[in-house]
Formats: structure tokens, C-alpha cells, sequence
């Protein structure tokens, strides 16, 4: 529970600062002394919560009684889901959750003092600069450009059908891209001249941006995914594709 003796921050570097120590504290909760901490969450108590203080160390308490309370308070009743779940699952979850009690306090502090645009502007620049507690957690620090490639993979857009294809191991999707942004630059327009040029071998109907294509990899004719019944999320696991042409062929050999 929040004490007393800790000085209010009032300028950014301050906020930030307070938001480095809580940040501390509750990392080291969630790793180095997980043991302990876990041990703190029983089921069987009331409900519990876990600060992290400004002198970089953490606790597990009771919340504060006064209503409202002097800071956002953290999530209520963490010790309720820990034998409920698998313990990584729970640690990550207490994560999230400690990552956005922190932005709370930070904010809070921001809305209390007066912080301008530019003051709020600079001090998410300075605390989105860390990586969040749920990536050091979850070993997951490079997590942006991972969810850019999940997401443009179940997109419509023309980028995803790029991401799509690019992520099926076919020697002519990889010879087409690099996951480097340079390479992606560079190649753009010879690989807009490629698909504008293609029709599909189903339906004879000529490229179009808004929908996902893949490309066989015997007869390397392209294809509609809907023509051949390929969806995006199929042809991430399919590791050599044949077109119903090509696979009816062999089957007659």
C-alpha cells in the first residue's frame, strides 16, 4: 500500500522517475522474486493487490480503504486467479495489468499538476521508450514488429496480401521480398509490376489489391485464394503449394 513518505512528483522528469522506481519494483515482483511473491498471492485471503513504490521495491497488500482512493489503485484480487491458470499465464496477466496501473499513476500525476500537451507528449515518449512490464515478463521485448506481421496476415489490404505471401516458405514469395525495410522499399514497384501483370488460373481474372493470391509452386501460376480454397491463415503452415491442376497431375503419374 502507497506510504506516506514518498515526495509527490510534480514535473516530468519527476512523473517519469516515479514511474522507473514502480516500474522496478514490480519487474522484480514478477521475476527475480517470483517465488516470494507468489507465495504472498494466496486464494484464501481477502482481496490483495501489487504496488510497486517509487524506491524501485514491491508489495503485496490490501487496497487502501479511502474512496476514492489518493492514486488509481492497482487490479483488485490478483491472489483470486492464481491457482485458476497456469502460473505463466497468471504473471502475464498480472503484467497487463501492472502496466496499465503504472500509465494510471503516471497520468494521474500529469492531470493533477497541470501537464500541458507537449508535457503528457513528452512523458509517453520517455515511458514508451521501456518496454512494458508484459514483454519483459513474457520474453517478448521485440513484440511490435511481431504483431505488425500477425496483423497484416489476417488484413485485406494490400500490404497484408504482401505479409501473407511473404510468410509462406515458396521460393519465388522469398526471392520477391526480405523482411528488411530496405529491401522492401527497393523492390516495391517490381513487385507491384509482378502482381498487375498475373491473372488467376481459375478464374482468368486479372490481379486486384484488396484480395490475398498465392502462387503455385510447380506450375508457379497464381492463383485467387478464394479460387482454390487457401486462406491466408492455411497457407502460413503450407510449406510447398500445388494448385489442384498440378496436384491432380501427379495423382494420375
Amino acid at each position: 500500500m502507497e506510504g506516506i513518505s514518498h515526495p509527490i512528483p510534480r514535473t516530468v522528469e519527476e512523473v517519469f522517475n516515479d514511474f522507473k522506481g514502480r516500474r522496478f519494483g514490480l519487474i522484480k515482483a514478477l521475476t527475480t522474486d517470483v517465488e516470494k511473491f507468489y507465495q504472498q498471492c494466496d486464494p484464501e485471503k481477502e482481496n490483495l493487490c501489487l504496488y510497486g513504490l517509487p524506491n524501485e521495491t514491491w508489495e503485496v497488500n490490501l487496497p487502501v480503504e479511502e474512496v476514492p482512493p489518493e492514486l488509481p489503485e492497482p487490479a483488485l484480487g490478483i491472489n483470486f486467479a492464481r491457482d485458476g491458470m497456469q502460473e505463466k499465464d497468471w504473471l502475464s496477466l498480472v503484467a497487463v495489468h501492472s502496466d496499465s496501473w503504472l500509465l494510471a499513476v503516471a497520468f494521474y500525476f500529469g492531470a493533477r499538476f497541470g501537464f500541458g500537451k507537449n508535457e503528457r507528449k513528452r512523458l509517453f515518449q520517455m515511458i514508451n521508450d521501456l518496454p512494458t512490464i508484459f514483454e519483459v515478463v513474457t520474453g517478448n521485448v521485440k513484440q511490435p514488429k511481431d504483431q505488425s506481421a500477425n496483423h497484416n496476415g489476417s488484413s485485406k489490404s494490400k500490404s497484408s496480401a504482401k505479409a501473407s505471401r511473404q510468410s509462406e516458405p515458396q521460393s519465388k514469395m522469398v526471392k520477391m521480398s526480405q523482411p528488411s525495410k530496405e529491401e522492401d522499399e527497393s523492390g516495391e514497384e517490381d513487385e507491384e509490376d509482378d502482381e498487375q501483370g498475373a491473372t488467376c488460373g481459375a478464374c482468368g481474372d486479372s490481379y486486384g489489391t484488396d484480395e490475398f493470391w498465392i502462387c503455385c509452386d510447380i506450375c508457379e501460376r497464381w492463383f485467387h485464394g478464394k479460387c482454390v480454397k487457401i486462406t491466408p491463415a492455411k497457407a502460413e503452415h503450407i510449406k510447398q503449394y500445388k494448385c489442384p491442376s498440378c496436384s491432380s497431375k501427379r495423382a494420375r503419374v
